[in-house]
């Protein structure tokens, strides 16, 4: 018997645990998904809109800019209307940092070094421990510190990673240990190497992502190969597709690396075969149909697609629904891996669909029955 365990071999690396607000980040906690809006923030109502989107494709944590005061204005009334934690997005000026933190931002991105003074510094980490905030010193290959260029003639790995750790010794020697770092770079190398020396050398929690990876397309084969390549060698604590995108894709990426990954489990994950001649039906076109269709199931299941019978039953045998096409309109519905019944061609995929959702209502009532069952044992 084959001794092989799929993804027992992802160890995840040891790293101290922070809160993004109601998220924890680090330690055994899951891996969670970001992304970042791109509304002005001081449209309220559009970027709260926007949120919402990300919300419903299974965001974690959502990080707004905040350039000016007028902003951090605004950041009040967005943090009021969502239920996700708000990471405020700050560069320079030490003053939005507070005014983000009195705003209710669950997290601040800032490179301390960058904000001036001594006394600057010790404000902002005054307000974020007055307000529950942590910190993300966010470092990136296209903006390192002159010092540094300087001392390495360009941008490299030991770059990014001495920026990041000076940095953190500045919220170290306040006494403030509630950060995350991140050592972003487009080019997927550098940011790897940059990535694995950190985490070889601290124990802090890791934001991780290849910034600027550029469209929907070519920047989420970019981004898996480098997420991917970090998440597998059990680098990674909370992470961010960056996509020239909207939002909630990113998010829907992000979600589909970590189940590829098998280290979170979220929605319905689909196992289609990339159609040919033998296919019973447009296996292409009921894919892309069928992801729409069931974006709003959160419970884990899996359902294979499958154009012919020469791979369908034994892709079956691994998921909790398949269907398999076959002759003259008559397709072949398998459940739990056991062949169940015939399907017709005529709205096959609205009979999909209400498999689905009838086998997560059974899911649903299995671990409701569960938790029940649980309660009563006695302790």
């Amino acid at each position: 018997m084959s001794s092989y365990r799929p993804y027992q071999h992802i160890e995840r690396r040891k790293s101290r645990q922070i809160h993004v607000g109601k998220v924890p980040v680090g330690g055994d906690a899951p891996i969670s998904v970001q992304t970042m809006t791109n509304t002005l923030t001081t449209d309220v109502e559009g970027t709260v809109a926007q949120i919402r989107k990300a919300e419903q494709a299974g965001v974690d944590i959502v990080r707004v800019s905040c350039p000016d005061e007028a902003s951090t204005q605004a950041l009040k009334a967005i943090v009021e209307q969502v239920e996700t934690p708000i990471v405020a997005d700050i560069h320079f000026h030490y003053k939005r940092a507070i005014e983000a933190a009195r705003a209710g931002a669950a997290c601040l991105r800032i490179n301390p070094g960058n904000i001036g003074s001594a006394e600057r510094v010790r404000e902002v980490v005054n307000a974020a421990r007055e307000h529950g905030c942590s910190i993300r010193i966010g470092v990136n290959a296209g903006s390192l510190e002159r010092h540094l260029l300087e001392k390495y003639g360009e941008p490299t790995p030991e770059a990014l990673v001495e920026s990041a750790l000076e940095h953190a010794k500045i919220l170290q020697d306040h006494d403030f240990h509630e950060f995350k770092i991140s050592v972003k770079a487009s080019d997927v190398f550098m940011a790897v190497a940059a990535y694995q020396q950190l985490a070889d050398c601290s124990d802090h929690p890791l934001h991780i992502g290849i910034t600027e990876a550029g469209s929907k397309r070519a920047g989420t084969v970019k981004s898996s190969i480098g997420l991917g390549n970090l998440l597998w060698s059990g680098v990674g604590d909370t992470m961010r597709v960056s996509l020239s995108a909207p939002p909630e894709e990113e998010v829907l990426v992000g979600w589909d690396i970590l189940k590829s990954l098998g280290l979170r489990h979220r929605g319905v994950k689909i196992v289609s075969c990339p159609s040919c001649a033998r296919q019973g039906f447009n296996v292409v076109e009921t894919v892309q149909t069928l992801e729409d269709r069931l974006q709003h199931i959160k419970t884990p299941l899996t359902l294979s697609i499958i154009g012919c019978v020469v791979n369908g039953p034994g892709e079956a045998l691994m998921t909790d629904i398949g269907i398999t096409g076959g002759g003259q309109g008559r397709h072949m519905v398998y459940r739990a891996g056991k062949q169940d019944h015939p399907m017709a061609a005529e709205g096959m995929i609205d009979q999909i669909v209400e498999l689905v959702e009838q086998r997560v209502s059974e899911l649903e009532a299995e671990k409701a029955a569960q938790t029940v069952a649980a309660e009563a044992a006695p302790s």
